[in-house]
């Protein structure tokens, strides 16, 4: 038996998916056995939703939570206000709510990326637009930034 700790959530890859027209979209199975049973799924930055397990919600809510009430709370607002908790079915598919597929301009055609801790959902047009923003220089100096 493989035990999993969920501080070492690693989430990697690219993936394509639809999303149907009730707001339904399979989450790659990779993702799902990280992620869980159950997770969240939060408006993000750029543009995209961010999909968090229990353990990296928690993180997130007690790390605004411990702010300032001033600082935080536009955070607990943006982050907290239009969340939703998500269970995938025997499909393996989850609904997306109307209001974070509006935000994130999810239509029909969606990517799921690995962000480390956390998954991401990108419409793939916007998710291509972000990419070839990216340049070789831009992530040069990131990576000095990192000493790596």
């Amino acid at each position: 038996m493989l035990l999993r700790r969920w501080e070492s959530i690693m989430l990697i890859g690219e993936y394509q998916h639809n999303i149907d027209p009730k707001g339904r979209v399979i989450v790659p199975s990779r993702f799902r056995e990280d992620l869980g049973e159950c997770f969240y799924i939060t408006k993000g930055l750029d543009g995209c939703l961010f999909v968090l397990s229990p353990p990296g919600w928690d993180k997130l809510r007690d790390k605004v939570s411990a702010m300032p009430v001033s600082k935080a709370r536009g955070l607990q607002r943006f982050f907290f206000s239009g969340a939703a908790e998500a269970v995938p079915d025997k499909q393996g598919r989850i609904l997306i709510p109307q209001n974070l597929r509006d935000y994130a301009g999810l239509t029909k055609d969606v990517t799921f990326i690995g962000a480390s801790s956390r998954a991401e959902i990108w419409d793939s047009a916007r998710w291509s637009q972000f990419n070839s923003t990216l340049t070789q220089d831009s992530i040069a100096e990131a990576m000095d930034t990192l000493d790596f």
